[in-house]
């Protein structure tokens, strides 16, 4: 079953962040109080994936009003290849569509072999006419990768 997230999602949410082998966050952006503030800014957008009764697969989904943008999508190994990155997809591009968002981005990292295979499978185009740039505003906004 694929619903909102809530914050009372956020320590299941977490815990399967942290299951995610090569998997990046950053100190205070995936903080709890980070993903509240995310969450109340963008209410109708992000997702989660309820199988067995827990959190297995989540979509950080949000928009600027022109662009939407998913962020830390993953779904539990134990539960791949089951539709569920799909349903979670579907529905946030649904959620967006509805908000009047024409076009939506995602940033997938140059190893992640099997994210970057899922989204060339969903019909994703991959582009190669720009270069992304990123300025950190606030050095103790650590980011940290899963081993």
């Amino acid at each position: 079953m694929v619903r909102l997230m809530t914050i009372g999602d956020y320590e299941q949410v977490y815990a399967l962040w942290m299951r995610i082998k090569g998997f990046s966050m950053r100190s205070i952006d995936d903080s709890q109080a980070g993903v509240a503030k995310f969450l109340q800014r963008n209410p109708t957008t992000s997702v989660v994936a309820i199988e067995d009764g827990r959190v297995a697969g989540a979509i950080l989904c949000g928009h600027d009003g022109r662009r939407g943008c998913l962020y830390h999508v993953c779904v539990d190994p134990d539960y791949r290849r089951r539709g569920i990155g799909k349903a979670m997809v579907v529905f946030c591009m649904d959620a967006l569509k509805k908000e009047g968002i024409n076009k939506v981005s995602l940033i997938a990292f140059t190893k992640n072999d099997v994210g970057n295979a899922f989204w060339h499978n969903v019909g994703w185009k991959q582009r190669e006419d720009l270069n992304y740039y990123d300025f950190v505003l606030n050095s103790k906004n650590i980011e940290a990768f899963n081993r």
